[in-house]
């Protein structure tokens, strides 16, 4: 009994020291591929030259520096607030402007992608597309709508754990 009860006891120090290992494996692959994401995330709105275009179509280049520290502080921020849970006792009028200039800003990421790329010119040649150019382009950014209200709105419309 005496030796059931000893194994017992080391099984379960060795237990806990695995959980340990997984854990700390966890943290560490978890912050690396963080990081590793982040860094993509800043370099591709660096290529596309997002904040320079911006800078210059509204006039003030002279803030340029501003502009790309908003940007770090805001990746900053978004990743301790998703980390800790962190919430915002904001109202309701709050959320939605935060969540349009969101959407502004990953609109107009999306198209200096496109423009970068020259995807509208290629498709617009090889669709034949020669009139209604602002129903495409609005076609396509309210889907994107759509999908995201569908996303967020409806309960069940994604589940995660059927992939």
């Amino acid at each position: 009994m005496e030796l059931w009860r000893a194994r017992s006891e080391h099984q379960q120090k060795g237990y806990a020291s695995m959980e340990l290992i997984k854990h700390a494996a966890s943290i560490l692959l978890g912050f690396g591929s963080g990081m590793v994401v982040a860094g993509a995330v800043f370099a591709f709105i660096t290529i596309v030259g997002v904040v320079p275009r911006f800078a210059q179509k509204t006039q003030t280049t002279q803030h340029i520096k501003i502009y790309e520290s908003a940007i770090v502080a805001g990746g900053i921020f978004g990743t301790i607030a998703g980390a800790v849970h962190l919430t915002l006792p904001v109202g309701s009028f709050v959320v939605v402007i935060l969540s349009l200039a969101a959407g502004v800003f990953f609109g107009s990421l999306a198209m200096s992608l496109a423009e970068v790329l020259n995807v509208i010119p290629i498709l617009t040649r090889r669709g034949r597309i020669q009139q209604g150019m602002f129903f495409f382009v609005m076609a396509i950014a309210l889907g994107k709508m759509l999908g995201s209200l569908l996303y967020f709105l409806v309960p069940g419309f994604f589940d995660a754990g059927s992939m």
